[in-house]
């Protein structure tokens, strides 16, 4: 794709693409928009849905985005991308412009899997971006398919009899890799020399969809000071709770190997959300992520 630039950061453009928003101090979304935005260049248009970015950005009269933008419907992200895709392609422009579907996880996990599924299943030519911080955090801090286990939301609020949630968090890569498409990754904006390298990959794929999941910590809805973002984002990965993986060529490798992971309760204690874990309920976690990298090992 054109406009994809050197991800070494004397290569990265001054100039930023996101000149304002309304969103919360320490926002973890918007750290991924203007990363992406910067490896992606200005020949991009973005399919947003309802969500965070699309709530604190794209406000009557005003779009702080410097790329085109399309706001769409909340299950519709993959399908509204499919749609300008097909019409690029119409134009010959198909190599020209860089499609993005970019929703929040409640938007890729949740309402908009069946789109996404639709796309990746006929190929279209799109990147899909997934910012996940957990919950639906726009509308409330409700509880969605990435919610992690053990977390407390507005609809999962814990209490004496421990209702907090009690699903583990779907695994986003495998379910697109299932579709074997070129390429996705999991990252996290605490590394983004990882993340936008992995996006520079995603958009040069010319022979089908490609699928990022990056992981966006988010202080309101997980309950922590505004500048522990960058921290918190760091401990998840060090901590082994969100594993950096890439599939790329039908394989599946990790891209970031922990000799030794951080404790689980630097992770968890500093977030709200997790407050009400005992340390044997934290112990048991910390069990079940050993049994995960086992199993990717």
């Amino acid at each position: 794709m054109s406009g994809v630039i050197s991800v070494r950061p004397k290569d990265l453009p001054f100039d930023e693409s996101v000149v304002g928003h309304l969103g919360c101090s320490g926002c973890g979304a918007f750290v991924a928009v203007r990363l992406a935005l910067k490896i992606l260049g200005d020949q991009t248009m973005l399919a947003i849905p309802a969500c965070c970015v699309l709530a604190t950005t794209c406000f009557y009269p005003q779009v702080p985005l410097k790329v085109p933008t399309l706001m769409t419907a909340f299950p519709a992200t993959a399908a509204t991308a499919s749609g300008i895709a097909a019409g690029l392609r119409h134009l010959g422009k198909k190599k020209e412009i860089t499609v993005v579907g970019l929703a929040g996880d409640g938007g890729t996990a949740d309402i908009g899997i069946q789109a996404l599924s639709g796309a990746l299943d006929r190929g279209d030519q799109i990147l899909y971006i997934c910012y996940d911080n957990e919950a639906y955090m726009n509308t409330g801090v409700q509880r969605s398919g990435a919610t992690p286990k053990g977390a407390r939301t507005t609809t999962t609020p814990g209490g004496q009899r421990g209702m907090w949630e009690s699903s583990p968090k779907k695994d986003l890569l495998s379910i697109v890799a299932a579709h074997g498409i070129p390429y996705a990754a999991t990252s996290c904006i605490s590394f983004p020399q990882d993340f936008m390298q992995k996006l520079a990959k995603a958009a040069q794929v010319e022979d089908g969809p490609s699928f990022i999941h990056v992981l966006a910590p988010c202080p309101p809805g997980w309950g922590y000071a505004s500048e522990k973002t960058i921290e918190l984002g760091k401990l998840a990965v060090e901590a082994g709770v969100f594993i950096l993986r890439e599939w790329e060529n039908g394989e599946m490798k990790v891209t970031r190997k922990l000799r030794k992971r951080k404790p689980l309760a630097e992770y968890l204690k500093p977030q709200a959300r997790f407050r009400h874990l005992t340390d044997e309920e934290i112990k048991a976690m910390e069990e079940e992520i050993a049994r995960a990298w086992e199993t990717i090992s």
